[in-house]
């Protein structure tokens, strides 16, 4: 029987969901060497009990809901196999923060969840440090790409990849958004804009959130890229667009002081210097948006719902495609998580399996997009007249981020032990140039010779 944690405050934990070189970890059990006999199938009347921790379930509403629904469907069909689904152990206010030290607790007392829900810039820190599972030697490498294929639709290319380390699959990716540029139509109509043609630029939103302010007095534009709450993900989406990056391709490297993330902070703080952006948290900017208050917004769809409630009936809500420096190529990155496996058992490790495949179905994702708006990673099923056609055509919402899948780069984790000092050393600091005016140049390359100290030896 189902157990559920459930958590409290949609707007508190909302911000949950905004918010990878190395050896590999153990990937200990009944096959840990590549090459080695998979983990057997469960017999049908085979009765297995698995833990599924999940930082949804530190939500209330829309999220909570959903995989309610979806793990009773999942044990309908596994009259077998018993899920107790639970949030992350902690009592921060965003749960997704307690993900790591919630496993790393359990696995101190030795009852590490089965199956958990893990960001991707924890993924190193996730198969070095926390040991999950390789999937392609529990169930085989053919096994894991047939779930990627899928029934009908298989997963998009950019994504398929993202838990891969070291040519292995240790985690399927499950929910993850690109930054999307929501705009309020009626606020530009009151300004005197086009809301058929919004930004392209950033230099244009400049212009249109200088416009806005000025005509209506509410807020511009707000960039949910630039504080430590948001983490790095929209961060690294930014200064990969103007040419950059915050770490070398080798992971070797920290490069977030040069001149590409200096031009991109200096940017961003241009806009909170004219009053164009308000100089708000993370949380009071897409609340600003819900209500109508703000123009323009660069988010994750995690809170796409947040923001049609707030629209419906009230204010034209609208989307587009994250805006360039100047002429340059717009390079997504993607926010999120994957699933992974903890479970050493094998019966469990095989329950475990039948749960991932489940949640990344196609099954799974018609009913978490049109629940939450999180992307369909089976990118096909809006297509689909059984699957999403139909919502997807009344949700042109869904456009930018399916257009962006397409050119998506991962959203790359920081290495070693200490890699949430060092990401948070880094966005520390940019919080500190855009909203406290902190010179650019000094205060990065500050920030980026204290977290060197914190890179693992080659």
């Amino acid at each position: 029987m189902k157990r559920t944690l459930t958590g409290s405050g949609a707007l508190v934990v909302s911000a949950l969901l905004l918010t990878a070189c190395g050896g590999l970890g153990s990937t200990s059990a009944s096959t840990s060497a590549a090459g080695s006999t998979p983990i057997p199938e469960l017999a049908p009347d085979q009765p297995v009990s698995i833990v599924f921790e999940s930082y949804n379930y530190g939500l209330a509403g829309a999220w909570t809901d959903t995989f309610d629904t979806l793990i009773a469907e999942f044990e309908k069909q596994h009259p077998n196999i018993d899920v107790t689904a639970q949030k992350p152990q902690g009592n921060s206010p965003n749960p997704a923060t307690d993900t790591v030290s919630s496993i790393q607790s359990q696995m101190v007392a030795g009852a590490a969840p089965d199956v958990a829900q893990l960001g991707f810039s924890d993924l190193d820190f996730t198969i070095n440090q926390l040991g999950a599972k390789s999937l392609d030697d529990l169930v085989g490498k053919d096994e894991v790409q047939r779930n990627f294929d899928g029934a009908r639709h298989p997963y998009a290319p950019t994504a398929r990849v993202l838990a891969d380390w070291n040519g292995q699959t240790y985690g399927v990716p499950f929910v993850f958004s690109t930054p999307v540029f929501y705009y309020n139509a009626t606020l530009f109509e009151q300004a005197g804009l086009d809301p058929a043609t919004p930004p392209t630029t950033w230099d244009e939103v400049a212009s249109a959130a200088s416009a806005i302010a000025a005509k209506t007095g509410k807020g511009g534009v707000y960039l949910d890229c630039l504080t430590k709450s948001a983490k790095d993900w929209c961060f690294q989406s930014l200064v990969r667009s103007n040419g950059g990056r915050v770490i070398s391709d080798d992971r070797s490297t920290l490069e977030f002081d040069e001149e590409p993330v200096i031009e991109a902070t200096t940017m961003a703080r241009s806009l909170v210097d004219s009053g164009a952006t308000p100089k708000l948290s993370q949380q009071q900017g897409y609340e600003a948006f819900a209500r109508g208050d703000m123009g323009m917004i660069l988010e994750s769809s995690a809170i796409q719902g947040t923001f049609i409630k707030g629209a419906k009936d009230k204010w034209d809500l609208r989307a587009t495609t994250m805006p360039s420096f100047d002429s340059k190529p717009v390079v997504p990155t993607n926010s999120g998580a994957s699933l992974f496996t903890f479970a050493s058992d094998p019966a469990k490790q095989r329950a475990s399996w039948e749960l991932i495949e489940f949640l990344t179905s196609e099954e799974s994702y018609t009913a978490i997009s049109k629940g939450i708006g999180y992307l369909p990673l089976r990118t096909g099923l809006v297509d689909d007249p059984d699957g999403l056609k139909d919502w997807a055509e009344s949700s042109p919402l869904i456009e930018p981020n399916l257009t962006q899948l397409e050119t998506m780069e991962p959203w790359v984790s920081m290495p070693g032990n200490d890699y949430l000092q060092i990401r948070d050393g880094m966005m520390d600091a940019v919080e500190s140039i855009v909203y406290q005016g902190a010179d650019p140049a000094s205060t990065l390359t500050a920030a980026r010779e204290q977290a060197t100290t914190l890179l693992p030896a080659s």
